[in-house]
């Protein structure tokens, strides 16, 4: 058993390192506190190769393995989760169902640029009556006269309404099958397709700085050949890619977690009470073990589940696990990082106050905590 990083990985995580530490660190309060979307960070992860890092170069990626984009959004969300969300939703969710699913065509024309980081792409699953219960959707697409008509609502969607966003992947009921269950299909929605419209950026809770909308299709129609894969199967599809995208909210996860820890341990060792830093007592010492050892274990979990996924193995129950465990893991930590802060952890010029308004997402996005224990319960097979 060999934990040891590549040449590679070690080279991709040092370069996400340096430039988290470097360019996305000392913007993260300011695109916080104006919920500025960060388009400089943006093109500069284009690039270094990031926003297409796992792709084949022949798609205008970088060819790189799992492990190594995992370690990627870590070290970014590391420095801010804006950040990192907007490079993780745009590989895991906006790009992978059409390298996945797209035919060459479709590849050659929507694909080549995300992974160029030209254009950003979203994932439209989520309705305002189909979140956990993603088999509701209750957006439809008809064909007529060879093309695809949509009508319906999708809601949280990240990415999916920047200057440079290209468009979004939904799911849509085309029909009903021979148990008379809905019939769900994937369609790519370009974004100057008449009748598709993008609302105002959400006020949200964290995440300030990237791009959450909801979105509108009335009447909105695209070339029949906009299907994506095969017909009936948009659920399964999208199941698989929320399988790889587990992945990339627990590395999230991590990273933001690493923050916290970071900062924790710095403040530490820089405020002094009773003629000494408070890193000298043991109750703030034994806080910043558990973080550690926390934050280890949910990353061990996270690079095995990467790791499965690049050596072609069953790797969805460890990706769930990861991700469930690392959610919490971010919110304990960074909790505790807030109370090593004392009253400064609650004052928002300390990061640690962003980091613990942005983790709360952890636990909701990409399967709530509660449905990712139905997911492992049912692949334990209860």
């Amino acid at each position: 058993m060999n934990f040891d990083l590549t040449d590679d990985q070690r080279a991709i995580r040092d370069l996400c390192r340096e430039f988290a530490r470097d360019e996305v660190a000392p913007q993260a309060e300011h695109n916080d506190a104006t919920e500025s979307f960060p388009y400089d960070l943006v093109a500069k992860m284009a690039e270094l190769g990031l926003m297409g890092l796992p792709f084949p170069e022949k798609y205008g990626g970088a060819g790189a393995d799992t492990v190594s984009y995992a370690l990627a959004v870590m070290e970014i969300s590391r420095a801010d989760a804006s950040t990192g969300i907007t490079l993780a939703a745009h590989v895991s969710l906006g790009a992978s169902p059409l390298y996945l699913f797209g035919t060459e065509a479709q590849k050659e024309q929507f694909l080549v640029p995300l992974a160029q980081g030209k254009k950003l792409w979203g994932f439209g699953l989520t309705e305002p009556n189909a979140g956990s219960d993603a088999g509701g959707t209750q957006t439809r697409a008809e064909l007529r006269d060879g093309r695809w008509v949509i009508n319906g609502t999708k809601a949280f969607i990240t990415n999916s309404g920047t200057d440079i966003t290209g468009g979004t992947t939904i799911t849509a009921v085309t029909g009903v099958d021979a148990k008379g269950r809905n019939e769900i299909s994937n369609f790519i929605v370009p974004q100057d397709t008449p009748g598709f419209t993008r609302s105002k950026k959400y006020k949200k809770m964290g995440w300030k700085a990237s791009d959450t909308r909801e979105l509108s299709f009335a009447d909105a129609a695209v070339p029949e050949d906009h299907l994506l894969g095969e017909r009936g199967k948009g659920l399964k599809q999208f199941l698989t890619i929320l399988d790889g995208g587990r992945i990339s909210v627990a590395a999230l996860s991590v990273g933001l977690a690493m923050g916290a820890y970071d900062e924790a341990l710095k403040y530490s060792k820089e405020r002094h009470q009773f003629g000494k830093p408070i890193s000298k007592f043991q109750a703030i010492q034994f806080k910043l073990a558990d973080m550690l050892m926390e934050i280890e274990h949910a990353k061990l979990m996270v690079l095995k589940a990467a790791w499965e996924k690049d050596q072609g193995r069953a790797y969805e129950m460890t990706a769930s696990l990861a991700k469930l465990y690392s959610g919490e893991v971010s919110r304990r930590v960074v909790n505790e990082a807030v109370q090593v802060h004392g009253g400064y952890g609650f004052m928002d010029e300390y990061p640690v106050s962003r980091m613990y308004r942005d983790q709360k997402i952890n636990e909701i996005g990409e399967g709530t905590n509660e449905v990712q224990r139905l997911v492992i319960a049912r692949m334990l097979g209860l």
